[in-house]
C-alpha cells in the first residue's frame, strides 16, 4: 500500500520523472526561457552559419610558412568574407570552415589597415550572407552578442552590453601611416584572441560592428559597421584596395578665441599642431597653430572631420580651406594628394 501511495504521489520517482503528473502543465523549453536568453539563442542560430573560422598561411622567414587564425563575416552568398585586416596581414591565402563541417580555401582580394578591415573571396557557394546593421542606432547598456573562434573553439557565443561608443582605435600597418578608427563600439561581451574578424551582433541579428581588439579584461573593441565602413567594404570589394586623400596636417580641435568666436558664429574650430614637411599643406602655405574653420565648404570642428573629409574623390582636386591665422580669417587652397599605404 505504502507502494502504491509513493506511485500516486509522484515523489521520488526513478523512472518517468520527467514526465508531468496528470493536469499538471510542465513549461516547454522556449517558455522555460527568459527574453534575454531566447534572444541570445535567437542571434546564435541566425548568425552561426555565417561567422567563419579562419586558418592563415604567412610566409616566415627562411621560406617556411607560419599559420594564424581568428575569424570572418560572409557578406555575400558567392563567398565573399569581410575580417580584420591584421589576422591577415602579411598572408594572400589561407582555409575557411563553418559550424556545418564546410571548408573552402580563400585568398584575401582586399586589405585596408587604416580601418581594420579586409574582404575575403572563398571558392564557396551558397553561402549565409549576414546582415549589416547601423553602428549608429546603437545605445549604451543595449544588448550584444559577439560570434567567433576565440582560441580555435568555432562557432562560440558570448553576450554582453554595449559599455561605451564614441571610442577611437589607432590602426595601422606595421611601419605604415596610422589612422584613428572612429566611434569604436566598446563591449564587456568576451572577446579572446581568435574572434578578431568575427561579428558583433545587435538584437534583431545584424552586425553592427567587427571585433578587432581586446583592450583588457570585459572590454572589447569592435569597428563600426556604418555607412563609411560600408563605402570601405565596396571599395575593397570593387578595386581590392580603398583610396584616400593626403593633407599632411596633425591636428586636433580647440576653442576659438571669443573675438573671432563672435565673428564667425562659432566657438570651435580644429587647430593645427604640425604640417608635415613637402606635403600639400606645406605646399599650400598651412602654418602650425593655424586655425581650421572649414574645408571645401564643409565646418570643422574636430579632427576627425578633417579625416573624414580625406576621401578619394578629393584626391588631385584643389579645395579651399577657410583658416584664421593671427586672428585674421584667411581662404588657403591645397591640393591633396593620394595617401600611400
Amino acid at each position: 500500500m505504502g507502494n502504491l501511495l509513493f506511485i500516486e504521489d509522484g515523489r521520488g520517482r526513478d523512472e518517468g520523472a520527467d514526465a508531468p503528473a496528470p493536469g499538471e502543465h510542465r513549461p516547454s523549453d522556449a517558455e522555460a526561457l527568459d527574453a534575454y536568453s531566447r534572444v541570445i539563442t535567437r542571434v546564435a542560430r541566425d548568425l552561426a552559419p555565417s561567422v567563419a573560422n579562419l586558418r592563415v598561411v604567412r610566409r616566415a622567414r627562411g621560406g617556411r610558412t607560419a599559420l594564424g587564425g581568428g575569424s570572418g563575416v560572409v557578406i555575400s552568398p558567392d563567398g565573399h568574407v569581410l575580417t580584420s585586416a591584421h589576422v591577415v596581414e602579411g598572408a594572400r591565402r589561407g582555409e575557411a570552415s563553418w559550424v556545418d563541417g564546410r571548408q573552402a580555401r580563400f585568398e584575401v582580394l582586399g586589405a585596408d589597415p587604416l580601418s581594420d578591415l579586409a574582404v575575403l573571396r572563398t571558392d564557396a557557394g551558397d553561402l549565409r550572407p549576414a546582415t549589416l546593421g547601423d553602428a549608429g542606432a546603437l545605445q549604451v547598456g543595449q544588448l550584444v552578442v559577439a560570434i567567433g573562434n576565440p582560441n580555435g573553439f568555432a562557432g562560440s557565443v558570448t553576450a554582453g552590453v554595449v559599455s561605451a561608443l564614441g571610442r577611437s582605435l589607432p590602426v595601422g600597418s606595421r611601419g605604415g601611416p596610422t589612422r584613428l578608427v572612429e566611434n569604436v563600439v566598446q563591449t564587456d561581451a568576451a572577446l579572446n584572441p581568435g574572434n578578431s574578424g568575427g561579428a558583433l551582433v545587435d538584437g534583431r541579428s545584424c552586425v553592427v560592428g567587427v571585433n578587432t581588439a581586446v583592450a583588457g579584461v570585459g572590454l572589447g573593441l569592435a569597428v563600426p559597421i556604418n555607412d563609411a565602413t560600408k563605402r570601405i567594404v565596396g571599395a575593397l570589394m570593387r578595386d581590392g584596395r580603398v583610396r584616400r586623400a593626403y593633407l599632411g596636417v596633425a591636428a586636433g580641435g580647440r576653442p576659438l578665441p571669443p573675438r573671432v568666436a563672435g565673428r564667425v558664429g562659432r566657438r570651435h574650430a580644429v587647430e593645427v599642431i604640425e604640417v608635415v614637411e613637402g606635403s600639400p599643406a606645406a605646399v599650400a602655405g598651412l602654418r602650425a597653430e593655424d586655425l581650421l574653420l572649414a574645408l571645401d565648404g564643409v565646418d570643422l570642428t574636430g579632427a576627425d572631420d578633417v579625416q573624414r573629409l580625406m576621401t578619394d574623390e578629393r584626391i588631385g582636386r584643389a579645395v579651399e580651406v577657410v583658416v584664421v591665422r593671427d586672428g585674421e580669417l584667411r581662404t588657403v587652397t591645397v591640393t591633396p594628394t593620394e595617401l600611400s599605404t
